[in-house]
């Protein structure tokens, strides 16, 4: 899909602020409220903009820990992928999940309460799902930047 230079103003414009107005939304980007509406309609059409959501502080909520998994798993047939990814898909702690290259097959974004939490977790649950050969758990200390919107490039010049 190709976006264009008002696309991108109006992508970035929601990153920053999901509940400005459409006449807000409008004035800043430089166009008149219709078609700003019928753009931003448009955008969400097509799967660009997938939701509208708060953006929590995590140690304010009690999850004061984070942790990245990778995971290997025993076998690497599609059927077993899928089962452990289904598994992982519907665990609530595991707040993203990726399928990766290198020595390991996923990388799990996982958050608990604190290290007693976490443990838990992860020897009564991770260790339990389905194909799990190995598993190793990289505990953050400090949050330097968390991703929170995704640089934007023009595809073309309109």
């Amino acid at each position: 899909m190709s976006l264009t230079r008002t696309d991108i103003k109006i992508l970035t414009q929601l990153q920053q602020d999901a509940r400005i107005t459409n006449q807000n939304l409008a004035d800043a980007i430089g166009l008149s409220p219709s078609p700003c509406w019928r753009k931003v309609r448009k955008l969400e059409e097509d799967d660009v903009i997938q939701g509208y959501r708060a953006v929590l502080n995590r140690k304010k909520i009690g999850l004061n820990m984070m942790v990245f998994v990778r995971v290997t798993i025993d076998s690497h047939s599609e059927a077993e992928a899928r089962k452990f990814e289904a598994e992982v898909a519907a665990l609530e702690n595991v707040v993203a999940c990726y399928s990766i290259g290198g020595d390991a097959d996923f990388l799990l974004q996982v958050v608990a309460a604190d290290m007693d939490r976490y443990a838990d977790f992860a020897m009564s649950v991770i260790r339990r799902l389905p194909g799990i050969k190995e598993m190793q758990s990289m505990f953050v200390l400090k949050e330097i930047k968390a991703q929170s919107v995704w640089p934007i490039q023009a595809t073309d010049h309109s």
